[in-house]
């Protein structure tokens, strides 16, 4: 039986992120639909009717907000793992959130390849066969196995360091799961 000091090179509190600048992009088509329908509500010659013209400005301005957020939601992920829980907070506020106690997590492995592709596209995603996952850019990600048999996915920048944490904090955790 070999001697592992608890956590003896790694930080009490661990921290990463992963960003997809191509969804700035996506985050532009947005503002642009929403400056389209307030540009159609203030400054326009439609004559037939008010009702399209209505249609018209909604419809703009409801996609626009819907790329517009639904992009900066997911322009980011960052991912902090202490000694009791694993954190992956999204975006630049925050949400959505996932708090998953160490103790539900029975194995942490190393994805040399996740793309949006796979997932079905950027962001907070469920697959019945694959799990959970968020997914904001193609690349390496973390593959957390809890223990009621879900898996959730994290494309993250140095994922592999990730999986290192997470299994040396899981080892002294709990007869029967070392």
């Amino acid at each position: 039986m070999r001697d592992h000091p608890e956590n003896s090179s790694h930080p009490e509190v661990w921290t990463g992120r992963a960003t997809n600048r191509m969804q700035w992009l996506l985050a532009l088509v947005g503002a642009a639909c929403m400056a389209l329908g307030i540009e159609l509500a203030v400054d326009s010659a439609w004559s037939s009717g008010v009702a399209p013209l209505v249609m018209s400005v909604v419809g703009c301005i409801a996609a626009g907000l819907l790329v517009l957020f639904g992009t900066l939601a997911f322009v980011h992920v960052a991912v902090r793992v202490d000694h009791e829980c694993l954190e992956v907070r999204c975006g630049h506020i925050g949400l959505p959130r996932r708090r998953i106690p160490l103790a539900h997590v029975a194995g942490a492995e190393f994805a040399p390849h996740v793309t949006p592709r796979h997932w079905g596209g950027w962001g907070y995603r469920w697959r019945p066969e694959k799990g959970t996952a968020v997914v904001v850019r193609r690349g390496e990600g973390l593959v957390l196995r809890l223990w009621d048999g879900h898996t959730f996915t994290i494309t993250i920048d140095n994922a592999e360091t990730a999986v290192h944490v997470i299994r040396d904090r899981l080892r002294p955790s709990g007869p029967g799961r070392g």
